[in-house]
């Protein structure tokens, strides 16, 4: 059967899988895995700083998936060396090769960094001295959780920086145990900054030697700082509950076995001060604050103008610092252009340890006269804190010739008179006079209406809950609702009894007529199924109110319809007159409810 299904072609692959880090002295693995081939003669690049112990050993596997009638086959074969970490340092490995039909592959290289045991480890499992992350038999129940095994930093790129200059500020996690539950019950106060978040690492996937010791570290926050004012501002210290896991020894018929149990603690995090130096004086005008390294361009739109033509002129500030708050220079325009406030259209995202981008003003302005104009260059002023200096960036100058466009025009050379005049034509006089202003007190609580629009939301409300309640009412009476769809199922029925007729297929209508018939007096007479013969339906219908003649008539509806279904075909006339007398009985029926209510 699987052959029938189309195989769905899947491309070879040869991966690696590595730890980044590894601690001197310990044992690690390095896996190359190849996908959907067959490989021989792998090579794998040496490790400088260690010494392989084994390998590669081999294993494979197969698996086939079926998915909108296509079959996917997917072989592994997984390689798998192991390593001593032996030598301090970072180093980067090159990629394995394989034999793949004929062909060498080759995976990515990586890097592994081999960092320094703890300074009084004895790379014995019986040490007390302290704990270590990768050693369990230390993180037993019985010790205390101390603040070197456990602890929140708050760490600053730069201590020491000028006003609107970045800093980056990093809040990890370290800890020589493993963390089950982490939650902030207080997070530091950045007062005095902007603050610029970055993206994070929120899992416990580094591992940093701070004075010796080995940690596991997860980043909590990442920002980069812009100080506002000089002077030494304080990131406050912060608040955490933590719950890390110990082990508990237990002797067993297995021999020993460590079981997990949590251990609640409390952490605050240091607090942290940046010195902020005041921009130096005096600041050269022009100066709006921008503090890093920029450049700056400026653009005409479009080459030719016209007046009561829209224009576009755009300046474009790109560079790294405090780029989302640069404001543009100013910029003289002439009087005879009328200029709208720029549209502001900021680019940036975080680089390393500060914001790079571009921030671009475009200024939309609209020639008024005919003639030559000037928009002279503006100077952009910037403070350069690697060089502890300001620096001011020029660009050109554009001569507009403006030409006339459609609608009036005035020429530049007009007098100030005609120039008022016409800015100015759209402002009428203040009427004056007697208006005759009358003082009309009224009260709207004191109309009808105003009542109205009270009165009547509330009598609408109320009908509806009465209404509402009359249907809940009516629902919850069983009967009652088998009573009144009676009708309604059975004129379903009949419908596909009369479909029946129409092809003189008379088995299949005298028995949907029948089912009509049995079906309506169950439910109009509220007749159990199990309960339903011929002389309950009598009863029943005299005590409903029913002449002799209408109990006779559904008597003989019935009769006749038991009868059809075993006698030959009937004619059509005859039919015919089953169906009228079917629609006739439960109409008088019907009518007998109504002269009953």
């Amino acid at each position: 059967m699987l052959l029938l299904f189309p195989v769905a072609a899947v491309a070879a692959s040869f991966t690696v899988s590595a730890p980044r880090q590894v601690i001197k002295g310990r044992q690690f693995q390095v896996t190359y895995t190849l996908e959907n081939a067959e490989g021989s003669n792998i090579k794998a690049a040496d490790i400088p700083g260690a010494k392989l112990l084994f390998g590669p050993s081999e294993s494979s596997s197969y698996s086939m998936s079926i998915i909108n009638g296509k079959r996917e086959q997917k072989s592994t074969v997984e390689y798998t060396y192991t390593y001593r970490a032996e030598k301090e340092g970072k180093y980067n490995i090159k990629g394995a090769t394989i034999n793949v039909g004929g062909k060498a592959i080759s995976s990515q290289g990586f890097t592994i960094e081999i960092l320094p045991p703890d300074k009084n480890a004895d790379n014995s499992s019986n040490s007390r001295g302290s704990v270590h992350i990768d050693d369990i038999s230390s993180q037993s129940a019985d010790r205390d959780v101390s603040a070197n095994d456990v602890f929140v930093r708050i760490i600053l790129s730069k201590p020491s920086v000028y006003e609107q200059e970045a800093t980056v500020c990093t809040i990890k996690l370290y800890t020589k145990y493993q963390i089950s539950q982490f939650a902030p019950t207080l997070q530091p106060s950045f007062n005095g900054f902007l603050i610029e978040d970055l993206p994070i690492k929120g899992q416990i996937n580094d591992i940093e030697n701070v004075n010796g010791q080995n940690y596991m570290v997860a980043e909590l926050k990442r920002c980069i700082l812009y100080p506002q004012q000089s002077g030494k501002l304080t990131i406050t210290s912060g608040n955490y509950d933590l719950t890390v896991v110990q082990y508990i020894q237990h002797r067993t018929m297995f021999g020993f076995m460590r079981e997990p149990v949590d251990k609640q603690i409390k952490v605050r995090s240091n607090s942290a001060q940046v010195t902020v130096k005041p921009l130096p004086s005096p600041r050269p005008a022009g100066f709006n604050g921008a503090v890093g390294k920029f450049n700056i361009s400026t653009e005409l739109k479009p080459d030719k103008f016209k007046t009561n033509e829209a224009a576009s002129y755009i300046v474009t500030i790109s560079g790294t610092g405090n780029i989302k708050y640069v404001k543009s220079p100013d910029i003289a325009f002439p009087s005879q252009l009328d200029v709208y406030d720029p549209q502001t259209t900021i680019n940036a995202n975080p680089n390393g340890n500060n914001v790079s981008g571009n921030t671009k003003f475009e200024y939309t302005f609209v020639p008024q006269y005919v003639g030559d104009f000037e928009i002279p260059a503006p100077d952009f002023v910037y403070f350069d804190p690697a060089a502890g200096k300001y620096v001011t960036l020029s660009t050109k100058a554009y001569n507009l010739k403006v030409e006339k466009g459609v609608g009036s025009s005035s020429s530049a050379s007009a007098t100030d008179k005609k120039n008022i005049l016409q800015k100015n034509k759209d402002i009428l006089h203040i009427k004056t006079g007697n208006f005759a202003l009358t003082r009309n007190v009224s009260f709207i609580v004191d109309s009808p209406a105003y009542w109205l629009w009270y009165l009547i939301p509330v009598l609408i409300l109320a009908s509806v809950i009465i209404v509402y309640r009359k249907q809940l009412k009516a629902r919850s009476n069983v009967a009652l609702m088998r009573t009144r769809r009676a009708n309604k199922v059975a004129q379903k029925r009949l419908r596909t009894a009369k479909e029946f007729m129409k092809k003189h297929d008379s088995n299949g209508f005298f028995s949907e007529v029948l089912k009509a018939v049995w079906g309506y007096l169950s439910d109009k007479l509220n007749i159990p199924g199990s309960e339903l013969n011929k002389e309950n339906i009598a009863s029943n219908l005299a005590e409903y109110g029913a002449d002799q003649q209408l109990v006779d008539d559904i008597m003989q509806l019935l009769d006749d319809c038991e009868f059809a279904q075993y006698a030959p075909s009937q004619d059509d006339s005859r039919i015919g007159e089953t169906y009228d007398l079917a629609c006739d009985v439960m109409d008088r029926i019907e009518n007998i409810k109504r002269r009953n209510k």
